[in-house]
């Protein structure tokens, strides 16, 4: 195993994996990776194998483990400087397993349902409006991220968890500082003394976001069924924190990539209504984060060897979605192949992303908005020279400059 590939590695195009993952792809579906400080760990890049592993009990997500792998130095290093109050929101209800895990996402599917996302388009639609005409009204070029890749995402999802207006603002800067910055003790104390502030508002004037839907699931104690009050505010400063970055950069990222496939943006154009299936498939091919982490439990046995209790275990989203046993010609966009949506980008099994339906519909919306009102979308400047930032959890364009 002297000769391991080192994981994780950067794209060298934004939609494309790193280039040094072919010899993955070619061992499919398991192999040996080393991380940054030469430990060995797992990486799946097979369909099947993930499908498996990913409900396998013994897979766990909890990163409270001492033996949880991380991918980066600057991570591990800023986990071991901080962090109980910031591990609280990351645990809240991504980084649990069993039935602390289901308690809390069982308090918040009601709200994420396809029925109840639905009933939002109208709102949907209208933020998209809006935000297009404030980039229209301020003219050609512009750099979409901000003007509309970025905003769009969070504000529905402000409007969705019932964040004032006037408030998105203070929760953007303080969900930042908790993600990245060097106070994220003092934005996490911002951010629950917030929410706490806005729930005793909520009790006095109800609306119907999903703060609200959970407020009348709320005890005489504040609970929610098995879930504490205390629990339940960092669930949602969790939500309402990280549940938009994928999206946006999701809407840049495959604005970007639509522009380099003229023909697939042109069968757009003509039938709209193959925007929900380009939706998963922009999704599959662009496969944002580009990994998921996870940790061994017990000894598995998996593709002929064993995963050891305590080993690392990544699973490599932009290589199993491009499973070729799956996708036929699978490194090119295709709205009507059969396994358009048989991708792990939003995760599989008990942590299957909870906001999946609300960030299909916003891109659906967002898009296909885009692509009517602004017929003569181009690039402002030449595709090789748009910047973009491989980062720990997803990859990022830091500017989109176009015109139309």
């Amino acid at each position: 195993m002297t000769d391991a590939v080192v994981f994780p590695q950067d794209r060298t195009c934004p939609y494309q994996p790193a280039p040094g993952y072919l010899p993955l792809a070619e061992q499919r579906p398991l192999s040996q990776v080393a991380l940054y400080d030469g430990r060995r760990v797992w990486a799946v890049t097979g369909r099947d194998l993930a499908r498996q592993l990913l409900v396998d009990p013994r897979i766990s997500s909890d990163r409270t483990n001492p033996a949880w792998p991380m991918m980066f130095a600057t991570i591990a290093a800023a986990v071991s400087d901080v962090q109980q109050k910031v591990m609280k929101i990351v645990t809240a209800l991504v980084g649990v397993d069993g039935p602390v895990h289901n308690a809390r996402r069982k308090m918040l599917i009601p709200s994420f349902t396809m029925k109840r996302i639905n009933s939002w388009r109208p709102k949907i639609q209208e933020i998209v409006d809006r935000q297009l005409d404030h980039l229209l009204d301020n003219g050609a070029p512009a750099d979409l991220i901000p003007a509309f890749a970025a905003p769009v995402p969070l504000t529905v999802l402000y409007h969705l968890m019932g964040i004032p207006r006037e408030d998105h603002d203070f929760f953007e800067k303080q969900s930042h500082q908790l993600a990245a910055g060097p106070n994220a003790n003092a934005a996490y104390d911002e951010l629950m003394a917030y929410m706490h502030k806005l729930i005793a508002q909520k009790r006095a004037d109800p609306g119907d976001g999903v703060l609200d839907d959970l407020l009348a699931q709320r005890g005489p104690t504040g609970d929610v069924g098995e879930v504490t009050g205390e629990e339940l505010v960092a669930t949602l400063v969790l939500q309402v924190a990280g549940g938009h970055g994928t999206t946006g950069t999701m809407i840049s990222l495959s604005t970007f990539a639509l522009l380099q496939n003229p023909e697939r943006l042109a069968e757009l154009r003509a039938d709209p209504s193959l925007m929900p299936a380009a939706v998963d498939e922009l999704l599959r091919l662009l496969s944002i984060p580009d990994g998921v982490t996870r940790l061994a439990t017990d000894d598995i046995e998996a593709d002929g060897t064993t995963i050891r209790k305590g080993d690392g275990v990544f699973f490599i989203t932009s290589l199993i979605n491009r499973d070729e046993n799956v996708h036929e010609a699978p490194d090119s966009l295709g709205w009507h192949r059969a396994s358009v949506r048989d991708h792990v980008s939003f995760g599989f099994g008990p942590h299957q992303c909870l906001g999946q339906n609300l960030a299909r519909v916003t891109m659906e919306i967002a898009l296909s908005t885009l692509l009517r009102r602004l017929p003569g979308l181009r690039l402002a400047a030449p595709a090789a020279e748009i910047p973009f930032d491989p980062t720990a959890g997803f990859r990022v364009m830091t500017e989109l400059p176009v015109a139309w």
